[in-house]
């Protein structure tokens, strides 16, 4: 097999941005089996559930430390109306979920569920609320049912629907995609909107909301711009306008070829390239829509949030084409991990960011099926891997040399990716070697602290297109993985690990 080399050095005392545990966000929607066979099966379940909510599903989550959960969409967030949604189950109302498969809905997870579900999780609330078809005061009573103490009428009808205590939800969506499914908006329309609805979603007894206006689709900075211009303006030493306090964007990776058009497994080494081509994009992206708001916002006040990526292929076979099913690969498991490395190098102005979707959706931690089994997918496996960069300090890493690029039509890749970050007396650094075909020898000039003790475990596979399935759950799994380590120039440590093709792989780093 063909092997290059490359050369990093990792500069552990120099510290950079903290790399929000919010970058590890997940997305519930109303879609397909996402929330009704996913999350929740009903009280009257065989399956082991707590309220309806379905236990094996958050016992393998809570091994991620899901920092935050977004919910209840989406496009769907914009049909959804809370008040439908609460109150005794046989009272609530069927609603049609028409961007979604044209399916009935009894609403019988709603707001007290999805909370529940947040407190099983361990993972702060991040809710979207209804711009496109709802009002201002609907989402403004929401806010107040859930986060207000003391007495009102939002606060009466609480508890009459048995929850005295207030919750604390920091994250709330002003609406979703404004310029699709959201309403077809303007940009300058929707900022109009946006400030319109921020200055009416209180502060209540100590809950500080965190307002995320809807931003643009990939890299349209028109929206970003138009919603910097209304709380700020250009060159303005200032802080902007408290009105919202992040702008989203979302962003989908594909073969190149537009979402849903390509085989979630069969696919070609062509398409594979393209599609880590486009992961890779996402760091122009970022640091474009970074650009534009430091012109506005140059103490960074405002946050970037990425509140929908993933990849996003053809539904498998037999399935509603509207439920979104489709099988998730280890190319799925180097897209995330590419993805991670990107939000760590950004994580000075990127504050959140969300995978879609968390149960059987998109590119999900998990899949159900009809005979109620559950599968970890390798992306799952990434997130576990990854989570000791939550909250911890990125450090920088300066590649001395590159593996050779890999060339993709009239684009580069560079087969490699590397972050590193420091917490609590620990090292990670985070290792994916893209390439199809090549061993890369990796050495790391580990500088500004000593080493005492090294980890290190893998995920990898035979092919790209391995996949985990209930007959073979392990197919694409962590192993430990050996890396060596020896005395280096001027105190440092020099750590080889040899990659395999198309894996991922931790060094996780005790630090003197």
């Amino acid at each position: 097999m063909p092997t290059c080399s490359a050369h990093a050095v990792v500069d552990l005392d120099v510290t950079g941005a903290t790399i929000s545990k919010h970058l590890y966000g997940h997305f519930a929607e109303h879609l397909g089996r996402c929330i009704y066979g996913g999350f929740w099966v009903g009280e009257d379940s065989s399956i082991p559930n707590e309220g309806g909510i379905r236990l094996d599903v958050v016992e393998a989550l809570r091994a991620l430390d899901v920092p935050n959960l977004r919910w209840p969409g989406g496009c769907f967030a914009d049909a959804y109306h809370w008040r439908d949604g609460i109150g005794p189950k046989q009272d609530r109302p069927v609603m049609v979920n028409s961007l979604w498969g044209d399916v009935e809905e009894n609403n019988h997870f709603g707001t007290h569920e999805f909370m529940a579900l947040c407190e099983l999780l361990g993972a702060d609330p991040y809710i979207n609320g209804n711009v496109g078809s709802g009002t201002v005061q609907e989402m403004s009573e929401w806010v107040e049912y859930l986060t207000r103490d003391g007495d009102s009428p939002m606060v009466r009808l609480r508890k009459a629907n048995g929850r005295d205590a207030p919750w604390k939800v920091p994250f709330w969506g002003i609406g979703n995609e404004a310029w699709g499914c959201g309403g077809h908006m303007r940009a300058e329309t929707y900022a109009d909107l946006a400030c319109r609805y921020a200055t009416f979603l209180h502060n209540h007894d100590g809950n500080t909301l965190y307002r995320i206006a809807a931003g643009a689709s990939d890299d349209d900075l028109t929206w970003t711009e138009a919603l910097m211009k209304a709380v700020s303006c250009l060159g303005c030493t200032s802080r902007p306008r408290g009105l919202f306090q992040a702008i989203s964007f979302h962003y989908y990776t594909f073969a190149g070829d537009g979402i849903s058009k390509s085989p979630a497994i069969g696919f070609t080494d062509e398409q594979y390239y393209r599609t880590m081509v486009k992961a890779a994009d996402i760091d122009r992206v970022i640091a474009a829509h970074s650009a534009v708001m430091d012109a506005y916002d140059p103490l960074r006040q405002v946050g970037l949030v990425c509140d929908e990526w993933g990849t996003w292929w053809e539904v498998e076979p037999g399935t509603n084409p509207r439920f979104l099913y489709q099988q998730n690969t280890l190319r799925d498991a180097l897209v995330a991990s590419l993805h991670f490395d990107i939000f760590h190098k950004h994580a000075a102005r990127l504050r959140m960011a969300n995978i879609a979707q968390t149960v059987n959706v998109l590119q999900a931690m998990i899949l159900t099926d009809d005979e109620d089994r559950l599968v970890l997918t390798p992306t799952y496996h990434v997130f576990e891997m990854n989570k000791g960069h939550q909250d911890a300090v990125s450090v920088p890493v300066h590649l001395v040399e590159a593996a050779p690029a890999v060339t993709v039509g009239d684009q580069e890749l560079d087969p490699l990716s590397v972050s590193a970050s420091t917490k609590d007396g620990r090292a990670l650094v985070s290792l994916s070697n893209l390439a199809l075909d090549t061993d890369t020898t990796v050495r790391l000039d580990l500088r500004g602290r000593a080493i005492t003790a090294t980890r290190a475990r893998i995920l990898t596979a035979d092919k790209p297109q391995s996949h985990n399935t209930p007959t073979a759950p392990d197919a694409v799994a962590p192993a430990d993985f050996a890396v060596t380590t020896r005395p280096g120039a001027h105190g440092s440590t020099e750590l080889t690990a040899v990659l395999p093709p198309h894996s991922f792989a931790i060094v996780e780093l005790d630090l003197a």
